[in-house]
Parts: structure tokens; C-alpha cells; sequence
């Protein structure tokens, strides 16, 4: 069994990890020569390629499933509209006949529901985000593409994990967070994101949408006093967010979204089933490193 990968980054590097060590051939695809040279050296079958530059898919290999979990990259010089509807566009194109499943990692950001209401696959998507709407779109790209008939879209939650919880510097000094308090966030540790998609190869019968979620939507304080509290850190204070910041755009969304679909069809095993479990073992886990230095 064969697996390609675009975007091995936070998610897709802990998918590929998975996928090599369950013995499956892993090619992923990196702008990189750099980063190929390292992804070879640790066994993965690398293709300098850039999704924006069509001349460079022309040898993509025919693979049982395809991951495509391509983030968005300032530094490019590229809006996200182009990154991700473009990319996607160009890539689908390049792949060659035989390509299996088609997993896309998408976003609950394609919703645009604001006053805490529940959300699911069926829900209407009107996003408020530039990534949002590019996500949107790049969904309808796929669909309507002859590959949309093997697709399965992942739109997932916030994520969380190692090195990555939003304001963690802000509350270990006591400083105030530029955020509301109130309001829903969704999320969904990586590594149960892994095993998410895991699942969907595994699993999902395309074509077929998933929202990806620990279905345990939180309000900002209560998760923020939470990491204080495991920080062992002051209660945290709030301040409002610059009105053209990207946090206050993020904190116009207010949804609660809900993960019924995902665990009735796709059955994967979520080791951290709310921010509490998650939360906790990533302070644990900071603890051991700190000790270990």
C-alpha cells in the first residue's frame, strides 16, 4: 500500500510518522531540498514539488490514498484563495489514473455561525474568514473534479497539541490575553486528529464529510483558567483584541460543533476527549522535557 502526502507539517508529519511505522510506502512532497534530504534519511520517499507550480507534479505516483493537508504559508507570497484553491486545482489535475481515497483537510471555519448554535456536516456554511471561504471553495473543487467521487473531507477543529496552545506565553507572565472571554472554541488534539485520519483511509466510504472535533466545545475562560490552573499561573485577565486583528476576526465565531458523524462512521479511538485530558498531558509532557534538560 502506497501513501502521498501533501503538507506534512503539524498534522500530516504525525500521519506519515504512522503510516511508515504501520509499513507503508510514504511519499510526501516538499518544496524543499533541504527538507527532502531529511524526510529521506527517515524513510519516507520525498518529491521536491511545489503545488503552485504545475511543471513540478508532472511525476506524482499513483497512490492507494492521498492526504491533503496543505496550511497556509505567509511567507509565500500567495493569498489563501490561491494557496489553497489553486493548489488543490493544480494538484488534482496532475495526479495520475489509479489514485485511491482522496482525504482533504478542511476547516469548521467554512461555518460562519456566530451566536453558539450547534453545528454539524449539514449545517450551511457561510464563512465570515478568508480561510474559510478559500476552504469552501477548494471543498467545491474537489467535489466537482472526477477525484471528488474518491474524496473525503476532514474539516477540522482547532488544533491543539506540543508546542502549539494558543496564549500559553501570556499566562505563564500574568499578562492580560487579547481575547474575549466568552464564546465557544472547538477543538481537537493532533495526535486524536492523526488517528482521525487514520480512520478515514481506513474507514470512510467517499464521498463523504466529516466535522473533526473532540465534541466538547469549550468558552474561552474555562479553557484558559484551565491551563492556568495546570500552569499553576494567575487567573487569566482579557483585554479585547485589536478590531483588525486576526484574533478578532477569530473571536466573531461563536458555534459549538458537534463530532456524531465522525465517531458513528470512522470509530477512532480519541485519546484526549476534552481539552482537560489534552491540556494536561501537554503540560505533563513540557514538565518531563524541563526536567530532562
Amino acid at each position: 500500500m502506497s501513501k502521498l502526502i501533501f503538507g506534512c507539517g503539524y498534522l500530516g508529519r504525525r500521519v506519515a510518522r504512522r503510516w511508515r511505522e504501520a509499513g507503508e510506502e510514504v511519499f510526501v512532497v516538499t518544496r524543499s531540498v533541504e527538507r527532502a534530504r531529511a524526510f529521506s534519511e527517515e524513510g519516507y520517499h520525498p518529491i521536491v514539488a511545489d503545488v503552485l507550480h504545475q511543471p513540478s507534479l508532472a511525476q506524482l505516483p499513483a497512490a492507494d490514498t492521498v492526504l491533503y493537508a496543505v496550511g497556509f504559508d505567509r511567507g509565500a507570497g500567495v493569498s489563501m484563495r490561491e494557496m489553497f484553491v489553486a493548489g488543490l486545482n493544480a494538484v488534482l489535475d496532475a495526479l495520475p489514473d489509479g489514485t485511491g481515497k482522496f482525504i482533504y483537510i478542511s476547516s469548521t471555519g467554512v461555518y460562519g455561525q456566530s451566536h453558539g448554535e450547534s453545528v454539524d456536516e449539514d449545517s450551511p456554511c457561510q464563512p465570515v474568514r478568508e480561510g474559510g471561504r478559500a476552504c469552501l471553495e477548494a471543498e467545491q473543487v474537489l467535489a466537482s473534479h472526477d477525484l471528488g467521487r474518491h474524496a473525503v473531507i476532514l474539516r477540522m477543529a482547532g488544533l491543539y497539541g506540543p508546542g502549539r496552545i494558543p496564549n500559553v506565553a501570556e499566562i505563564r507572565r500574568s499578562q492580560p490575553i487579547a481575547t474575549p472571554e466568552r464564546g465557544f472554541l472547538n477543538l481537537i488534539h493532533v495526535d486524536d486528529a492523526a488517528s482521525v485520519v487514520e480512520a478515514a483511509a481506513e474507514r470512510a466510504t467517499p464521498p463523504r464529510t466529516f466535522v473533526v472535533s473532540d465534541g466538547c466545545p469549550v468558552e474561552r475562560r474555562e479553557y484558559f483558567a484551565e491551563l492556568a490552573r495546570l500552569l499553576h499561573a494567575a487567573p487569566p485577565r482579557y483585554i479585547p483584541p485589536p478590531a483588525d486583528s486576526p484574533a478578532a476576526v477569530r473571536s466573531a465565531s461563536d458555534k459549538r460543533v458537534e463530532n456524531d458523524r465522525m465517531l458513528a462512521e470512522l470509530r477512532p479511538h480519541l485519546r484526549y476527549p476534552s481539552y482537560r485530558e489534552g491540556l494536561r498531558a501537554i503540560v505533563a509532557e513540557e514538565v518531563l522535557w524541563t526536567a530532562n534538560d
